[in-house]
Formats: structure tokens, C-alpha cells, sequence
């Protein structure tokens, strides 16, 4: 009877749902969608997949994996669960072993035997473990140092010894002191004879002494990049002085203690950065070496830009650059190492062998950009995407041709080739463990596509594996047979498949996520769409066309500058994705668009907004507000805008603006002033205020706020460490002295910049649907 009662009350609240959306359905605790598989690792025998999943809506994710042949997800024991391997494993050259970190130690897998043995057991983080050319010992890291460990006699040595602060080095001794020391040995025989003994046993005692490595003091410094070359000859590493500028506080206002506490912030967009320096340690001299950066093209350049400081005339300023080295990989038989710089201010990067003999940088490549250099994945510099295939070819990618590009170079011949070209992304590469050939995630087949590829390192036609229309996330197994991918499409999100690592072969879903409630209801497929932008460039985006039109329109702006939401695979905004499904259902017409800056359209499109932000990727969204009057019957005076953190920005920009084409729009922790964030990504774009203050006025919305005439809804987290919520309160300020009515703001005070607790999601959408309801449809 209980059972018959629980499935009528759960067949209800399917039909509830299915009969329509609300935002209280949609914003609840994402497990009511179906978690899903993440994490994914192949154990080293290529037999078992492992992967995070909660198909039971638990507390949190469990680990379950799949025997291959088997497709059936198993939990996994705790017993089995502490022996899996998590981010990369090291093999040796044959294969037959595999060394990995675990919870901060060592572990050694004998794959034919399949035991394994705990290398290390201490309270320190050994990490970065590899195998030595001959495979008798593995080095690893060990919190400041570069340690060994020969399998066969279980031997530790310390190959580095690095040591914070200063070396305490006593004051030599005065001339007086000098003189009456040698007195009192000339007078006193006794003295003399016990000094000679004395210094005769320290004598012995070097020589009997083992040899350790040369003591380097760090002062203020940090250490990383430790690099052993293959031939165990020389070490690298990175130096790095860090700058100590002037943090941001961030206040916390609901707290535990019933106090006011403060969050240490970030900087600010021009604040003093750390400086880095490269080393070369010679082992058997004994000696460290900086490696000179001198020798790189254009390394002296001064970039020039445009200030305008506040009541004074245009006028121009130079500044020196620096460098950070990002990548240090060496040769396998150790003669060389390839370092990857990049100067500070992001224009410049240089791919350059080091002779470690010589100390010197030969430059392979530089990519110039009088922007910024990318390409990015993601947020990261993707220098860490360039390795060797032998001891005299390098692959990298460059985005000289317009596109990320897979190239490989000839180190003594100073000559690149590219392996592919065209007017799409390589978004990622990995080289074969027999370096016979490339594999490639790109985007060719259309930009809101992700697909696997495999390519000779000789070059040709690159093979597609994957076949799917969407997204692949692919791990191949070790020994490259099979391959477990996440795949998801524009309607479908993410779950785990398997197959053959060959094109056309057959593949097979292992996980199934989905619940019945989200099943139940039809979720809309949204028509990617192709926009002309007032420069005849195509603007990608996803249309949400309703059954039953109201003559109003949404556009949404997605977030984080250089993202891509117009594609065919399940979106990170899945929220907004729902809300727009709501909003269709209620007449709206929804319009998202990859403005310019977005990823995954190459360099012209991503440098879109060089000095100025609020430009271009602004006149994008206007253009797509004139294609929805002028395509869709949409009253072009009941047009909304909404976004969130850059999305916010550009909301804010189009209402102070453009404020004609827009009659509301919902700000969600939204940049006011770009001198106030970070450095990080906001220099690379608008330079520096001091240097560049033009373009931090043209690009700041708080300039604008005299232009607002829609209504204006702006959301933040007030303890939002990235875009801080001080950004919202200097705003109101100056809405307030502009005597500006029509706008409000609603703070959420336990919300960071991604907000997370479910309440908090449906108090702002339900105001953001309040605000639409209210503005666009009055005068339907």
C-alpha cells in the first residue's frame, strides 16, 4: 500500500511537471536533473574504467567503474577505491610499470604481477613522480626538492637542496681579529699543533663524506619547475620573487561566530607582479647558472600605449617587459631542454631550446600578438600543450595563422611545419605513447562541435574517431585500444560511453543519469542560428523559437569573457538553459548569443575586444536585438537583456548605452569598473589603468550610468571574491547622486560569484521573471 501511495504521488509530480516549468521546479539542488559520471581514469591494465557517479541522488558521488568487456557500473569497495590511480600515471619504457601519487605518497604497480608497493610513508607531499632513462629509479618531489629511489635496492638520495630564507654566512673576521690569531699561534705551540689536527680530520671528513647536492637559498623566494634532465646531468628550476601589493578585503557578514569577518581578497588590475628567473644546476660542477633571456627577438621591445589621465591631453608611455617561463620539458637523452616564456604583459611568446651547457636560449618560435597571444584552454595558457616526439622535433600550438594550430619543429634546423590548418580550433593534443601519433580534440566538423581525431606525427589526413553530433571528452586507454568519453549534446547532458579506438567503430553508452522528472518534460531543442553583425562577420547563437510568440524577446549574455554557450552540447548555464525553456514556454522569443570574445571562433574573434570592452561584443547583441524584430516579429520596444558576471557587464553597457534597444535588463554580479578586478585577465585585454587609462574609461559601465532609461535589476553575492560586491555598491552610489529611479538590487550576503544554495538561484530568477513580466509585457 505504502509503495502504491509513494509511485501515485511521484506519477504526479512528473504530470506537475511536465504540464509546466516554474522557477522553483528548475532552480532546486541540481541531483533532481541526475548527476552526471565525471573524472574518468583507466586502471593501468586498459581492463577497468573508473569514474564519479550518484545514480542513487546520495549525499555525494561515489566511485563505481565498468570491466571491460562488461558495460555494467559497479561500485567500487573502499579497499579497491584506495588503490586507484588519480590524475596522470608515469610508466616506464617498457610499460610494464606505473608510479603515481596517492594522498601524498608514492605508489609502484607491477602490471604483469599486478601488485603494488607503497614507495614513501611520510607527513611530507611527495608528488610529479617519473622513471629514469634506464628505469632502476624514480624521481619525484618532495615539498621544496628533487628526491630518487632505486627499485632494486630501495635507496633514497636528495638530488637538490633548495632552503627558505637566507644562508647564515658569518661576518669575516676584522684585521685586528686576523692579526691576533696569528699571534696566538706563532706563541703558543699547543695552539697550533691542536689547529693543525683539527683542520687534518675536517680534511678527511669532506673526503669521506658523501657527495650532496650544492645548498641553495631561496631568500624570498619560491621554487618549482624542478626538472632532472634524462642523463641526470643538470636540474632547472623556476625562481619566482613574489610581489606584495595591496590585497582586497572582502566582508562576511553571516558568520558562525556572529561576527564581521574579512575574506583576504585578491589584487586589483595593475597592482606590482612576481618576477621570474630560470637556473640551470650543473651537477657534476656543482655550480647554478640563470639563464639569460636576452637572446630573444623583440624580448627589448617597449610596447607603447595611449594614456589619458584624468583633465590632461593624450600622451604616450612606455614600459619594459618582463618574462614568465611557463613550460620546461626536456629532450630524452637530456642533451637539450625546450622552455616556453611568455613576456608579462601577454603580447609575446617564445618556445626556445636551452643547451644546458651553455646556458643559453636558442628561439625555436614566437608568436607575436599586438593584442594578446593565445591560444587558451580555458582559462589556462595552453604552453603546457608542447612536448617532443624525438630528440630533435617539438610540437606546439600556435595561433599564428588566425586558428590554434598543431606545428612541429625541427630543433637543429630551426624549421616548423604545420600538421594542420584551416579555419578551426585544435583545442587539445596528445602524443601516443609510442610517439607515433598525434591525438587532437578539435572543433572542424562546425564550431559548437568537439570531436577525436588521430594524426601521424609525420602529418596527412587526420582520422575522426568520435561521430556523435555534440561533445566528446575522451580518455584513452594505456595501451590506446579503447577509449571512455563523456558525450552530451545540445538536450542531453553528460554520460559515459566506451569504444574502440578506431573511426566507425561501434559505441556503447555505460551510464544512464537522467531522472524520470527531467525525462518527463520536453526540453527544446534550441535552432543554431547565424546573425551578420554590422561588419558582415557571423555571430553564432542559439534561438529558443516559442509555439505561442508575445511579441517580446530575451537575450542572455553569457558569462566569462572568452566562453562559448552558442553549441550542441549540454551547456555549463544548464539553469539559464531551463529558464529559457520557460520563458519560450510563457511566448518569450530567447536569443544566446557567442558575442565577440568567445571561444572557439580563433584569434580575430577572441582579440574582438582589445581596448575596448562594451564595444564590439555590445554591438553584437544589439544586432542580434535588430534580427529578432527584423526576422522573428518581435516588438523591438520589448526587448530584455540579462547576464551574468561579463554578461552583467554587457547588460549594464547595453541599458547605459543603448538604452533604446533594451527595456529591461537584469545585471548579475555584474563588473561596474574594470580597475577594480583582477590582473590577470583584465590586462590582457585593456593593458593597465596607469598605461591605458583611455581604455578603462571606454570600456567601464559606471561612466555610463547617466545614459540608464529601462528598468535595471542587478543581483551579487556579497561575498564574492572574484567580482567583488564593492563593484555593485560604488555603482548605487552613483545612481543615486545621477538621481536614477528605475533600478534595484538585491544582495545575497552566503553567495559567492557561482552561487550555490538553491534558494538563493530562485530568488534571483524569480525577480528576473518579474522584471521581464513586468517591463515587456505591459504594453503587449
Amino acid at each position: 500500500m505504502k509503495f502504491f501511495i509513494f509511485m501515485c504521488s511521484l506519477l504526479v509530480s512528473f504530470a506537475s511537471f511536465s504540464q509546466g516549468l516554474t522557477v522553483e521546479k528548475i532552480m532546486r539542488d541540481p541531483k533532481w536533473i541526475g548527476t552526471a559520471p565525471s573524472n574518468i581514469t583507466w586502471s593501468p591494465d586498459s581492463r577497468t574504467v573508473y569514474f564519479q557517479w550518484n545514480p542513487v541522488n546520495a549525499v555525494s558521488d561515489s566511485t563505481y567503474k565498468i570491466q571491460l568487456p562488461g558495460t555494467v557500473p559497479v561500485k567500487v569497495e573502499k579497499a579497491e577505491r584506495k588503490m586507484i590511480i588519480n590524475g596522470e600515471p608515469r610508466y616506464n619504457r617498457s610499460r610494464t610499470k606505473v608510479v603515481y601519487e596517492k594522498y601524498g605518497d608514492l605508489f609502484l604497480a607491477d602490471l604483469a604481477s599486478k601488485k603494488t608497493s607503497q614507495v614513501t610513508n611520510t607527513g611530507a607531499f611527495e608528488n610529479n613522480p617519473f622513471f629514469s632513462n634506464d628505469d632502476r629509479k624514480i624521481f619525484f618531489t618532495s615539498e621544496l626538492n628533487l628526491f630518487s629511489w632505486e627499485i632494486g635496492t630501495g635507496i633514497f638520495r636528495q638530488h637538490t637542496d633548495f632552503r627558505r630564507g637566507k644562508k647564515n654566512t658569518p661576518a669575516p673576521p676584522s684585521d685586528q681579529e686576523k692579526w691576533l690569531r696569528n699571534d696566538q699561534l706563532a706563541m703558543f705551540q699547543v695552539l697550533k699543533e691542536r689547529e693543525e689536527k683539527k683542520n687534518a680530520a675536517e680534511k678527511i671528513r669532506k673526503s669521506e663524506s658523501p657527495q650532496r647536492p650544492k645548498e641553495i637559498y631561496l631568500d624570498e623566494k619560491t621554487v618549482d619547475l624542478v626538472r632532472m634532465s634524462p642523463d641526470e646531468k643538470f636540474v632547472t628550476f623556476r625562481l619566482t620573487k613574489q610581489a606584495k601589493p595591496k590585497n582586497t578585503i572582502v566582508p562576511n557578514y553571516v558568520t558562525p561566530s556572529g561576527f564581521t569577518e574579512d575574506i583576504n581578497g585578491r589584487t586589483k588590475v595593475g597592482a606590482a607582479l612576481s618576477t621570474q628567473e630560470l637556473y640551470v644546476y650543473d651537477v657534476a660542477g656543482d655550480t647554478v647558472v640563470q639563464v639569460s633571456t636576452n637572446d630573444l627577438e623583440g624580448i627589448n621591445d617597449k610596447i607603447t600605449f595611449k594614456t589619458t589621465p584624468a583633465g590632461k591631453d593624450a600622451k604616450e608611455k612606455k614600459e619594459t617587459r618582463q618574462v614568465m617561463f611557463t613550460h620546461v620539458t626536456w629532450a630524452d637523452d637530456g642533451s637539450v631542454a625546450a622552455v616556453v616564456a611568455r613576456s608579462i604583459d601577454n603580447k609575446d611568446r617564445w618556445i626556445s631550446i636551452l643547451d644546458p651547457k651553455t646556458r643559453k636560449l636558442k628561439m625555436i618560435h614566437r608568436l607575436h600578438d599586438d593584442a594578446w597571444v593565445g591560444p587558451f584552454l580555458g582559462w589556462s595558457f595552453s604552453d603546457q600543450r608542447a612536448g617532443w616526439v624525438d630528440n630533435r622535433t617539438l610540437w606546439f600550438l600556435s595561433e599564428e595563422s588566425g586558428y590554434s594550430h598543431l606545428y612541429v619543429a625541427d630543433v637543429n634546423l630551426g624549421t616548423k611545419k604545420a600538421l594542420t590548418s584551416g579555419k578551426y580550433e585544435v583545442q587539445n593534443v596528445q602524443l601516443s605513447s609510442g610517439k607515433k601519433t598525434f591525438y587532437l580534440v578539435t572543433n572542424e566538423v562546425h564550431p559548437g562541435e568537439k570531436h577525436f581525431y588521430r594524426l601521424p606525427v609525420t602529418g596527412g589526413k587526420a582520422e575522426r574517431i568520435t561521430t556523435m553530433t555534440g561533445a566528446h571528452e575522451v580518455e584513452v586507454s594505456p595501451d590506446e585500444k579503447m577509449l571512455a568519453f563523456r558525450y552530451s549534446a545540445s538536450t542531453k547532458p553528460w554520460e559515459l560511453f566506451v569504444m574502440e579506438n578506431k573511426p566507425g567503430a561501434k559505441f556503447t553508452q555505460v551510464t544512464n543519469s537522467l531522472s524520470d522528472e527531467f525525462k518527463s518534460y520536453a526540453w527544446k531543442e534550441p535552432e543554431l542560428v547565424t546573425i551578420k553583425a554590422r561588419d558582415n562577420l557571423d555571430i553564432y547563437g542559439r534561438l529558443y523559437k516559442p509555439k505561442n510568440p508575445n511579441g517580446a524577446a530575451v537575450i542572455f549574455v553569457h558569462g566569462a569573457g572568452y566562453l562559448q554557450n552558442a553549441h550542441k552540447w549540454w551547456s555549463s548555464y544548464f539553469r539559464e538553459y531551463m529558464f529559457h525553456n520557460l520563458l519560450a514556454d510563457q511566448g518569450y522569443t530567447v536569443l544566446d548569443l557567442d558575442y565577440r570574445a568567445s571561444a572557439g571562433y580563433g584569434r580575430d574573434w577572441r582579440t574582438g575586444i582589445y581596448q575596448f570592452m562594451g564595444g564590439k561584443d555590445l554591438t553584437d547583441n544589439v544586432d542580434g536585438a535588430k534580427y529578432l524584430a527584423e526576422q522573428h516579429n518581435v516588438d523591438p520596444k520589448r526587448i530584455g537583456i540579462y547576464g551574468g558576471s561579463y554578461g552583467g557587464f554587457i547588460t549594464l553597457m547595453g541599458l547605459f548605452t543603448t538604452p533604446d534597444v533594451f527595456a529591461a535588463g537584469a545585471a548579475l554580479r555584474p563588473v561596474t569598473d574594470w580597475a577594480h578586478y583582477n590582473h590577470g585577465y583584465t590586462a590582457n585585454i585593456l593593458n593597465t589603468p596607469v598605461m591605458d587609462s583611455l581604455a578603462y574609461a571606454k570600456s567601464s559601465p559606471i561612466y555610463y550610468a547617466d545614459g540608464l532609461k529601462g528598468a535595471l535589476l542587478i543581483c551579487h553575492g556579497m561575498v564574492d571574491v572574484n567580482v567583488h560586491f564593492q563593484d555593485v555598491v560604488r555603482l548605487q552610489q552613483r545612481l543615486i547622486e545621477l538621481g536614477k529611479e528605475n533600478w534595484e538590487v538585491a544582495a545575497y550576503p552566503m553567495e559567492d560569484h557561482g552561487f550555490v544554495e538553491p534558494s538563493s538561484w530562485t530568488d534571483e530568477y524569480k525577480r528576473i521573471l518579474k522584471l521581464f513580466n513586468d517591463n515587456l509585457l505591459r504594453n503587449k
